[in-house]
């Protein structure tokens, strides 16, 4: 990469990254890190009055506060943050203090990935702590994060803007807190799901990605070439047809969370990529599966949030089943109050335009 494209900081850091090496640090080790203990769970499970604890922990330096011979860095893993105290004569256990007084202190950045060993302590000021009794770097970030403060509750130079949030998704993850939190959920969410089906005795499959026919549903697909059998071939736009086909083969049900294809509009909700969950079972009408789905919901929310019920904005939504059963005509009569049993096509547009809604 020419020079003239790096920013002021990387090319900093880049001379930082060449001067460990020149120093006899590998800024990218290949070495097994052993981690035994993780922020959230540290804070935890710590008392006064316990042994004291040895642990071995990693991640990414979010802060620091260098104070002479000593020093707090503030360590991100992957459950949260907890604070280390670092020694220049607890790390530097000989005559040599580079790795305190030039390591340490001038070659490291934030976002940069350190382990430390030490045990854990209970600072004058009362915070849960790690005190650093030996420190390794992990690996040299070459591009600067962004710095997000928070004072007294409120927040500064956020990274909040949504199209680097979701260009970037990675440095969202690592800046702002609570984001990690939906992909662990999503990843509950879909664990819940499966176990229940299995739990049903519903097997799950997979089936072609790329079909001969773009079925299933009604879709613009995306469209490939294959070489070998020289014929054009869909990415598929729904599982719906091959799973079917298993039915008819003799299964009593079956079901696939998998990908689907669909080459049309996007926008922040609507991924031409996307994950879908389809299962189809045998010898069942619409009843049951409004049933087996409620009752699908109500478990995932137990196993995701420990209740049934969910706050989506300023309202509190509760998922435990049963569900309210209504029509369609008659939950449009209750919150429009016109009643279309009956009209005519262009009566049904009439209602649409009173209503303010685009025909």
């Amino acid at each position: 990469m020419n020079i003239l494209e790096l920013s002021e900081q990387e090319i900093v850091r880049r001379g930082s990254l060449d001067e460990m090496r020149r120093r006899g640090i590998d800024p990218f080790p290949a070495d097994e890190f052993p981690v035994t203990g993780y922020s959230d769970e540290i804070k935890e499970t710590f008392t006064d009055d316990a042994p004291q604890r040895e642990v071995s922990v990693a991640g990414r330096i979010m802060g620091r506060r260098i104070m002479g011979k000593a020093s707090f860095l503030e360590l991100q893993d992957s459950h949260g943050r907890i604070q280390v105290y670092v020694n220049r004569d607890e790390i530097c256990q000989g005559e040599d203090k580079d790795l305190y007084n030039v390591v340490f202190k001038k070659l490291l950045d934030i976002g940069d990935f350190v382990g430390i060993k030490g045990y854990v302590f209970r600072t004058q000021t009362g915070e849960i702590s790690v005190h650093a009794q030996q420190l390794t770097v992990l690996g040299k970030s070459i591009r600067p994060l962004p710095i997000v403060k928070v004072k007294d509750g409120v927040t500064y130079d956020a990274f909040d803007d949504p199209e680097l949030r979701y260009r970037r998704r990675y440095v969202d993850l690592i800046v702002n807190e609570g984001v990690k939190d939906i992909f662990v959920k999503r990843t509950k969410v879909m664990n819940s799901m499966r176990n229940y089906f299995n739990e049903h005795g519903y097997m799950e499959v997979e089936t072609p990605i790329l079909q001969s026919i773009a079925g299933g549903a009604s879709a613009r697909p995306f469209i490939t070439h294959h070489n070998s059998l020289n014929i054009e071939l869909y990415m598929r736009i729904a599982t719906e047809l091959y799973l079917k086909r298993l039915i008819v083969g003799g299964f009593d049900g079956v079901y696939e969370i998998g990908k689907n294809f669909r080459n049309e509009g996007m926008d922040r909700t609507h991924n031409p990529e996307f994950t879908c969950m389809e299962i189809y079972v045998a010898y069942k009408d619409y009843n049951w599966m409004m049933e087996f789905t409620e009752k699908l919901v109500e478990k995932i929310c137990l196993d995701v949030n420990g209740t049934t019920q969910v706050k989506v904005g300023d309202n509190i939504i509760d998922f435990k089943a049963p569900y309210r059963r209504v029509t369609m005509t008659d939950a449009i009569k209750e919150h429009t109050g016109i009643d279309i049993t009956g009209m005519t096509e262009e009566q049904l547009r009439d209602a649409a335009r009173s209503l303010g809604i685009e025909v």
